[in-house]
């Protein structure tokens, strides 16, 4: 694989009982200081329960952020499509595109949460089939100009058209959300689009064969006349470093157990991958690899693995947890912008090799130097003299 890209998936994930006003401005911060760090990007969700995850609308959250950054990409990290007329989708990241310049990335999705499909008054089980036809309005309102009408049985167009054209050439890159189903490779396949991979190590169904799932994408592509390309499929998965192992894992080993245990559990019903009591949680989970917790050291070997179990993926995603204090984790994230990133993005090969060349020259640099020395106190002693 080329370069491995660095960024982060910010549901976001804020205890119930901390300040919301204070976390979205964590958020904004957050993006801030990674475009500071040369993090390549940020993806945010849309969610509208659970009170967890509190960003009701990534596009408006992204344009606070693009003023916040200078080049850090922005991802819609998912538009809930059934949730939505495609007209205002299509009209809303089209604005956006022009917004960042061209920073934009449109992910989409189902919906993160049945609680906000049933609280809308929507059948959890005609999300998937709504979105795969939402998403085929959205991009022929972004390629098309000639007046679209559409009566479907969730809404309506009539001679429909973007005024505002994309900024991004075709429009801004696509990516589908994946986890435990195949509905978004399938879809990635159809398009040619990115993947966004939100689940890496167990699923109800038993650990996930992440090279099964890339060959969905694969298949479907070739049935469809389309090309999916590794380098824009992307893993998301929870990462903490800090400078021994035992720091990181005793940092986060309260913050990550409520985690899986009072929301992922508890609230959105998804059952644990591993048993045991919470303080366990972690050091299990991270044994099973649906973690990353330890040294920088550590992060670059579950990477690699990941890279061997996968076939090769194009971007890794942070999840956007605060298991630790502010300062713990704004550190976690600049330990691996500084020693877990340039491992896997060729920045390290010059350095390496212009050392190796320096030191096997060191001796002969030495003798010289003194040489040079002797040559010249000589000289000087010389012309004194004289």
């Amino acid at each position: 694989m080329s370069r491995l890209r660095f960024g982060t998936f910010l549901a976001p994930f804020h205890t119930p009982g901390d300040s919301p006003h204070l976390g979205l401005h964590r958020d904004l911060e957050l993006i801030a200081r990674l475009d500071e760090l040369g993090f390549d990007e940020a993806w945010v969700g849309e969610h509208h329960s659970t009170g967890w995850e509190t960003i009701a609308s990534p596009e408006v959250f992204l344009a606070a952020a693009a003023e916040r950054t200078r080049h850090i990409r922005l991802g819609t990290g998912a538009v809930s499509l059934p949730y939505h007329h495609p007209l205002m989708v299509a009209d809303r990241i089209v604005l956006l595109d022009h917004l960042t310049r061209g920073r934009l990335m449109f992910g989409v999705g189902p919906g993160g949460h049945l609680s906000d499909a049933l609280m809308l008054g929507l059948d959890p089980s005609g999300l998937r089939s709504r979105m795969a036809e939402a998403i085929e309005v959205i991009l022929r309102l972004f390629t098309e100009v000639e007046p679209l009408s559409i009566t479907s049985d969730w809404f309506e167009m009539h001679d429909a058209v973007l005024q505002l054209r994309p900024y991004s050439d075709p429009y801004p890159p696509l990516a589908f959300t994946s986890m435990e189903s195949p509905a978004g490779m399938q879809l990635a396949g159809r398009y040619g689009a990115g993947v966004l991979s939100l689940a890496v190590a167990k699923g109800p169904r038993g650990p996930i064969d992440l090279a099964a799932h890339w060959r969905i994408a694969e298949e479907v592509a070739a049935e469809n006349g389309t090309e999916v390309s590794r380098s824009e499929w992307r893993l998301a998965i929870p990462v903490y470093v800090a400078e021994t192992r035992q720091e990181a894992l005793d940092h986060v080993r309260e913050g990550a157990a409520s985690y899986l245990i009072d929301y992922a559990e508890a609230i959105t019903g998804r059952s644990r991958p591993v048993s045991g009591p919470r303080e366990q949680i972690v050091d299990r989970m991270v044994e099973a690899g649906s973690w990353i917790v330890g040294t920088p050291d550590d992060a670059v070997a579950a990477i690699q693995g990941l890279q061997e179990r996968s076939g090769g993926f194009g971007g890794l995603l942070i999840w956007a947890n605060e298991w630790t204090t502010r300062e713990n984790t704004l550190r976690s994230y600049e330990l691996i912008a500084r020693n877990v990133a340039p491992h896997f993005q060729g920045a390290l090969e010059g350095i390496f090799a212009s050392e190796r060349v320096a030191r096997g020259m060191s001796q002969e640099m030495s003798s010289a130097r003194t040489a040079g020395v002797e040559k010249a106190q000589a000289r000087f002693e010389s012309e004194r003299a004289g």
